[in-house]
């Protein structure tokens, strides 16, 4: 069992807080491992810096010459321009009006590979792409000559990328920075602009995922037939085609000195972002505990999430035992480690009322040796995370589904956000709030509010939580078959922006009502549960009076449990122990 030393502990402990506003789960799901044919990905956008909005950029045409204002998505940061795509597609959230949608996860890797010089970041990247791609396979075409051509500001980040038909994941690191001076010129730039990267179709029927750890290991070479390098780059719309990767991924690992095996056993992860106790615990542990519940076998990687055997590496897909579905997906994103040692809720900092959540810092020292917490699928400092569902045999203006929500995943409700909607629900609306400034009818502050309301007792709060989440989710997805019937109907009447119209009004009412109906339940929390008492219900979804209408009913004042009492006896003594008046106990 290999034991990492404090002082590399320590070291990660620096490097994972440094990026820990990019700590973010995506999970991947083909067509054969769906229950309905769908292709899937998830993406939690964690950040203690992200106000959760639902972004739209509409369709739009540029003349000759437009220049497009590149920010960094962390940061806001000016990084500079680059020409504009004479014709723009439409964007909402992560997907866009092709059923294409974008997730990533950062994980940093070397630090000397990253570009100060580059003009694309990874949010930059996916966003463009989306604006300019109608397959998955043209946002990877379009994200590499992005990066090759300006350079790639971000550090290593692993990118789900996926259409109607296919799913991919791809990761990317930069290549640092080598500046030269141009002899006629004599302007200095990067010698080493661009980054180096590897895409990999998932085989139809399988699932992968990351969060935070490079996963990519070895590839097949490049053979013309199922796999190419970017030299070959206008082949990847051959179908056959199942690997893409930068054509100087290893040449470039050998000229800095990070490989000198043979090429065939080149591993992308282990080069560029090898994994240690940290990528384990903290990262491979999600997309595991993803694993573990559609694949039996997986327990016998659990030796490796926890960090305790880094050569028993998970396989980066896995075929599972059942076909998945929307509802499960939403599932996955809120796991806290239930059903495994390391459920965050069964231990003594989870206090006496069972909560499966610690505060930052991530990793704490304690008399010279350093501890951690765990890092599971859902946590607190959620900004926005969605189910991006596309579906193949509809139109692509019913048939891409971006069921979004913003806070944490395990508190929070997805609505469904059709991909060809042309404005969003006022309380998901950019610009009416942030993270310093309180909106009471956004819904990231109306989510807040009753999440962070439900920490101080969330044995109890969290049962309401679930009833209306899973009334309202329910809800939301059986009414999917008849708004996609009223669509299509229109469509095939050639009424096309009837239906867009119709399904726009449908997302914005939902939306908004979501807000509004979770306003409500923060209430009605507010008064069950003020001042430590549990008040009860009346039966019809309020709170019982008294038998003369007068004040409440007997409220109820739930016990500490008995691993508490003892904690508190054996630390204070007799100092609470209750003495009758004759002075006895």
């Amino acid at each position: 069992m290999r034991k990492l030393t404090i002082q590399i502990f320590a070291a990660f402990a620096l490097l994972f807080n440094s990026y820990s506003s990019n700590a973010c789960t995506n999970f991947l799901v083909t067509k054969g491992a769906s229950a309905d044919g769908s292709t899937m990905i998830t993406y939690a956008a964690d950040s203690h810096y992200l106000f959760g909005e639902l972004y739209f950029r509409p369709a739009a045409v540029y003349p000759s010459g437009t220049m497009m204002k590149i920010y960094e998505w962390d940061t806001g940061k000016y990084l500079g321009e680059i020409p504009q795509a004479s014709q723009t597609y439409s964007v909402v959230g992560n997907m866009n009006e092709y059923q294409v949608a974008i997730g990533e996860t950062t994980y940093g890797g070397r630090e000397e590979l990253q570009d100060s010089t580059g003009l694309i970041d990874y949010g930059s990247l996916m966003y463009i792409a989306l604006q300019r791609s109608k397959s998955a396979r043209e946002a990877i075409k379009v994200m590499a000559e992005l990066v090759e051509k300006y350079g790639y500001y971000s550090s290593g980040e692993s990118f789900s990328v996926a259409d109607k038909n296919e799913v991919w994941i791809f990761e990317m690191i930069g290549k640092g920075v080598d500046l030269k001076a141009d002899r006629k010129t004599k302007k200095t730039y990067n010698a080493n602009r661009g980054a180096v990267w590897v895409a990999i179709r998932i085989p139809d029927g399988y699932v992968s995922g990351h969060a935070n750890q490079a996963r990519i290991t070895t590839f097949p070479l490049e053979n013309m037939k199922t796999s190419i390098s970017s030299k070959n780059l206008d082949k990847i719309f051959d179908p056959n085609i199942e690997v893409v990767y930068a054509h100087d991924v290893i040449s470039f690992a050998r000229k800095k000195g990070y490989f000198n095996g043979k090429d065939e056993e080149f591993s992308f992860s282990d080069t560029y972002a090898p994994v240690d106790f940290g990528g384990a615990r903290f990262c491979e542990m999600r997309v595991w505990s993803f694993f573990k519940e559609i694949n039996k076998d997986m327990w016998k990687y659990f030796d490796y999430a926890k960090g305790h055997n880094l050569k028993n590496r998970m396989p980066l897909y896995i075929k599972p035992d059942r076909k998945l579905s929307v509802r499960d997906m939403m599932n996955f994103m809120r796991d806290h480690l239930e059903g495994t040692e390391l459920d965050m809720s069964k231990d003594e900092g989870a206090g006496p009322h069972a909560l499966p959540y610690r505060w930052r810092p991530l990793t704490w020292k304690y008399e010279g040796k350093t501890y951690f917490n765990e890092r599971a699928t859902a946590t607190q400092q959620t900004g926005f995370s969605f189910v991006a569902q596309m579906r193949s045999w509809l139109p692509d203006a019913v048939g891409g589904i971006l069921w979004f929500s913003v806070d944490d995943a395990a508190s929070t409700v997805y609505f469904p956000v059709y991909c060809s909607v042309t404005s969003v629900p006022e309380a998901y609306a950019e610009g009416r709030g942030d993270m310093l400034t309180y909106c009471d009818d956004c819904a990231f502050w109306v989510f807040n509010k009753v999440s962070n309301f439900a920490y101080l007792r969330y044995d109890l709060m969290i049962q309401d939580i679930k009833k209306v989440q899973n009334e309202l989710e329910t809800r939301f997805i059986s009414q999917t078959d008849i708004v996609d019937k009223t669509a299509l109907e229109l469509i095939n009447n050639g009424n096309k922006d009837e239906a867009i119209s119709f399904l726009t009004d449908y997302t914005v009412n939902t939306g908004n009502y979501v807000v509004a109906r979770w306003e409500k339940l923060f209430q009605f929390l507010l008064m069950k549960f003020m001042d430590g008492n549990v008040k009860q219900e009346d039966g019809k979804g309020g709170l019982k009076y008294n038998k003369y209408n007068y004040c409440p009913a007997h409220v109820d004042n739930p016990d500490y449990p008995d691993w508490w009492k003892k904690n508190l006896i054996e630390e204070t003594g007799d100092k609470l122990l209750y003495k009758s008046e004759g002075g006895g106990h």
